[in-house]
C-alpha cells in the first residue's frame, strides 16, 4: 500500500497561516518569508529561538514589576545585552528583513526589528503594537503615564517634536498645506499583523525591483496577493515581472485580472496606467499568435 503525504508548499503553508485575521501569527508569518530565499530554514527552530529570547527576559523580571520597569528591563536586554541595531552600512540588504537572519546577526531594518520587539514586549505583558509610521516603522507601548512612541531599532522614547520632524518630509513630498495637514495622531494608529506582513513584502519587493531581480519578486509578489488579494496592483507588477521573464501566459493571465478589477475605478481617476497595460496585453497577445 503506497502512502502519499501531502506536503504543503512554501506558499500554501505561508496562504494558511496568514488566511484570517483572528490569531493572526504574526511572528511565524514573518518567518516564513524568508522560505523563498533559505528553504531549508525551520520556522519552529526559529520560533523556539525566540521562545528562549523570552524566557531569558522573564527571568530578569521582578514577579512586582510595573509596566514602566518591563519596559526598561525590555529595553536593557534588547538593545545592550544583545546588542541589536539597525544595518545602517547595509539598510537594502534582503537579509534584514528575514527574521532568522536577524535574530543571528543582530542588525535589522526598523519592520524586523519590530517584530521581534514586538513579541517579546507581549510575553512580559506589555500592550504593545506597531505602527505603519510614514518611512520607518515604529512601536508603541500603553502605560499608566500614556503612550510611548519608540524607535525599533534603538530603543529611543520619541516625543510629539521627534515625530512631527520625522513626518516634515513625506508632507513636503506629498504636497499638503498647512490647513490640510493631517493630524499627528492618525500617523501613530497600531497597524495590524496583516499590515506589518505586507509592509516586510513590500520592502522587498522595493529592493527586488531596484535590482531587476524578476525572479525574486514574482516570490514576493505571489505572498503579497494571497497576503492582499484584492489589491490589484500587484497582479499589474507581478504580470509585468512575469513578461520580463518570458513567460507570456502568466504574463497575460495577471494584466487581464488588473484591467478586469480595475474598471470601474478607472473614474474616480485612479489606476491611470490602465491604457498602458492594455497596450502592453495586446503586445503579449500578438507575441504568443
Amino acid at each position: 500500500m503506497n502512502l502519499s503525504l501531502n506536503v504543503p508548499t512554501l506558499l500554501e503553508y505561508f496562504s494558511a497561516l496568514v488566511h484570517a485575521d483572528a490569531d493572526f501569527p504574526l511572528l511565524e508569518s514573518a518567518i516564513s518569508i524568508a522560505q523563498d530565499e533559505y528553504p531549508e530554514i525551520s520556522v519552529q527552530q526559529v520560533l523556539e529561538e525566540v521562545d528562549q529570547l523570552q524566557a531569558r527576559l522573564l527571568r530578569r523580571l521582578p514577579t512586582d514589576a510595573g509596566p514602566l520597569q518591563r519596559l526598561r528591563t525590555l529595553n536593557q536586554f534588547v538593545y545592550r545585552d544583545l546588542n541589536f541595531a539597525g544595518n545602517f552600512n547595509n539598510f537594502t540588504d534582503p537579509d534584514n528583513s528575514y527574521v532568522h537572519v536577524v535574530l543571528r546577526t543582530r542588525l535589522a531594518v526598523p519592520i524586523s526589528m519590530a517584530v521581534i520587539w514586538l513579541e517579546l514586549a507581549q510575553a512580559i505583558g506589555l500592550k504593545a503594537r506597531g505602527i505603519a509610521f510614514p518611512g520607518y516603522f515604529l512601536v508603541k507601548v500603553n502605560l499608566s503615564e500614556g503612550q510611548v512612541v519608540i524607535d525599533p531599532l534603538t530603543g529611543q522614547s520619541l516625543s510629539r517634536e521627534d515625530l512631527s520632524e520625522r513626518l516634515e518630509p513625506y508632507r513636503q513630498v506629498s504636497g499638503f498645506i498647512e490647513d490640510q495637514e493631517v493630524p499627528l495622531a492618525l500617523y501613530l494608529q497600531a497597524a495590524t499583523p496583516r499590515d506589518i506582513i505586507a509592509r516586510m513584502l513590500l520592502n522587498l519587493k522595493e529592493i527586488h525591483t531596484a535590482n531587476e531581480d524578476w525572479v525574486r519578486l514574482i516570490a514576493v509578489l505571489d505572498r503579497l496577493i494571497v497576503l492582499l488579494p484584492e489589491a490589484w496592483g500587484e497582479y499589474r507588477d507581478r504580470g509585468l515581472a512575469h513578461a520580463e521573464t518570458g513567460r507570456s501566459g502568466h504574463a497575460l493571465e495577471d494584466l487581464e485580472t488588473y484591467l478586469a478589477n480595475t474598471m470601474h475605478a478607472k473614474a474616480d481617476g485612479q489606476f491611470p496606467d490602465r491604457a498602458a497595460i492594455a497596450q502592453r496585453v495586446a503586445e503579449l497577445r500578438r507575441a504568443t499568435n
